[in-house]
């Protein structure tokens, strides 16, 4: 024990000194002030800087020192960094292909993307100096399309918190607030594109790791559904869990961006580098325009109520879509809460195991997952009486069913889980406006959910220690397959999401989490909204977000980031 103590603190202390000595040992230029060629490269879109490549009116040369100055006051700013690929990068971009959809575009990418010769260590110290030996199919795609990838960033050891911190890198603060979460499991992507030091960015999502980032750091992106996006190749911290689907999915400062990278992607034909993509081509996608789009809002989880600021961002939404005549309706569902239940126990069926093989001991972990290993750890007795009494004692039926089923279970028993788990998804078909089946709600169901990605904005730094509990908005668009995108909307307002004296919390997730809900403090924090569509309608989800962002700036309401 005690030598994997110290193996673990040497392994810190090696990354650490080697992503500060290669951030050092960069050309003199890249420690320079910005110039007002950089200024002018950053405010261009992707779409504006692939044109000027292959127009040679810029050099992938130029871009790169332009993004890579930013990327690295950023990480001054926030420790989002963990592989600074930026010496490697200038030969890849000397090299890059100038007639491609991403023609010398830099690229961040999430931590355990797979790229030839770099640690992909999730925050593990146990994988440090372990190189990966090939780049992942996504990688590869991206060099084919131009792109240049220059640095990956941070994620919380296990990619299972909402807040991103380990031992080895470190924690990354949010880019509005200093001392609150960025988010998680891709952190360190959001922050890149809040700031402007990157355009694109490739994150992945289990519970809401792409969108609970988007919210909390006020950046776009959409979740693929299942085989819909490359992830061949990259590491993962638990390989084999598809209990629960995970995916690889972009991320961008804007909405256009966001287009323009998924477009360039099936450009590429991502089913020629990875077999487990579906050869399903970008569609172009025409919403309605004969009758009123239905928007069904799932205003209340019925585990955590949106925070004032959040439910406020929600309800900006609704109103604008119904002034310009669309129709906006509760949502009729299955409970969310079920699936909640469902999803938890899928994850972790292995008791946990398998993101915890890698944990050297005494290295720390996030607040919340080390809460929830340490509760799969404890005998089975012990968490069916600590469910009892919640249940009858507490009055707290939704704590104590989560609780009753958190241990590690048999085959047959997460065989089961998947036969509810289908069971559960084909009740939530029924929902959709053109599903096709008994007990189906016909035109009264509906063509887009609404819901916020997150009861409440960015918390403080440990806040994952109730949070992680709190996840169920997002969570349950993964444990359903759906597309589901986060668009910023606005910023908390001390004066206006002040929460009234009047709340009372209905169970211990929310009185836990709403601890941390202070509007005074978190003044300025972004808040965005969730677009949910069905199974690999990407496209689809994408052109509902256009809408409301078109109709949210004709009526001088558009979100506005952080400046470069």
């Amino acid at each position: 024990m005690l030598f994997s103590y110290l193996s673990h603190r040497r392994a810190c202390r090696d990354k650490q000194r080697e992503r500060a000595e290669r951030i050092a040992s960069l050309k003199p230029i890249y420690h320079e002030p910005l110039t007002s060629q950089d200024k002018e490269i950053l405010s261009r879109s992707v779409s504006s800087l692939v044109a000027a490549v292959q127009t040679s009116s810029l050099s992938p040369s130029d871009i790169l020192v332009a993004y890579s100055k930013k990327a690295l006051q950023a990480h001054a700013q926030t420790n989002c960094l963990t592989e600074v690929m930026i010496a490697s990068a200038e030969n890849w971009a000397s090299t890059a292909n100038r007639s491609g959809p991403l023609a010398g575009v830099p690229v961040s990418l999430k931590d355990l993307v797979s790229v030839k010769g770099w640690d992909s260590s999730m925050g593990y110290s146990a994988l440090v100096g372990k190189p990966m030996a090939a780049d992942g199919a996504l990688v590869r795609l991206l060099r084919d399309a131009g792109a240049v990838p220059y640095v990956k960033t941070n994620v919380p050891m296990t990619m299972l918190s909402l807040e991103s911190t380990n031992d080895v890198f470190g924690s990354t603060e949010n880019p509005h607030k200093k001392g609150y979460t960025s988010g998680g499991s891709s952190a360190g992507e959001a922050v890149l594109l809040a700031l402007g030091a990157a355009r694109l960015a490739i994150g992945t999502d289990v519970a809401g790791s792409v969108r609970a980032p988007a919210h909390f750091s006020g950046i776009y992106s959409i979740k693929s559904s299942m085989y819909r996006f490359l992830k061949q190749g990259s590491a993962s911290s638990i390989p084999g869990q598809e209990g629960v689907p995970a995916t690889h999915s972009p991320m961008t400062r804007t909405l256009e961006d966001l287009e323009t990278f998924w477009r360039a992607v099936f450009q590429m034909k991502p089913w020629n580098y990875d077999y487990s993509v579906l050869r399903i081509p970008w569609r172009d996608v025409k919403l309605p325009e004969d009758r009123p789009i239905r928007w069904g809002v799932l205003w209340d989880d019925g585990v955590v109520t949106p925070s004032p600021a959040c439910a406020r961002a929600l309800k900006t939404v609704t109103t604008i879509l119904e002034k310009n005549g669309h129709e906006v309706v509760t949502l009729k569902c299955p409970s969310p809460y079920e699936g909640l239940q469902i999803a938890s126990q899928l994850l972790l069926a292995d008791g946990g195991k398998t993101a915890s093989k890698n944990h050297h001991a005494f290295e720390s972990n996030d607040a919340g997952m080390t809460s929830a290993f340490r509760g799969l750890r404890l005998p089975y007795f012990v968490m069916k009486l600590y469910a009892w009494y919640y249940r009858y004692i507490r009055r707290d039926p939704i704590y104590a069913g989560l609780i009753d089923t958190h241990y590690e279970k048999t085959i047959q028993e997460f065989y089961a889980l998947i036969a509810r788990r289908e069971d559960y998804r084909s009740r939530w078909f029924k929902v959709w406006r053109d599903a096709e089946a008994e007990g189906r709600q016909g035109d009264e169901g509906v063509d887009f959910i609404l819901t916020v990605p997150n009861s409440l904005p960015a918390v403080p730094h440990g806040g994952m220690r109730h949070g992680w509990k709190a996840c169920g908005y997002t969570f349950l668009f993964n444990l359903l397959d759906y597309s589901a995108g986060v668009m910023p909307i606005t910023h908390v307002d001390a004066a206006t999401d002040a929460l009234p004296r009047t709340f009372r919390s209905r169970n211990a997730i929310e009185r836990n989490y709403y601890r941390m809900y202070d509007a005074s403090a978190m003044e300025g924090l972004p808040i965005g909204v969730q677009v949910v569509g069905r199974r690999l309608e990407e496209e689809r989800v994408l052109e509902g977000m256009k809408l409301i962002e078109r109709l949210l700036r004709e009526a001088g309401a558009g979100y506005v980031g952080l400046p470069l």
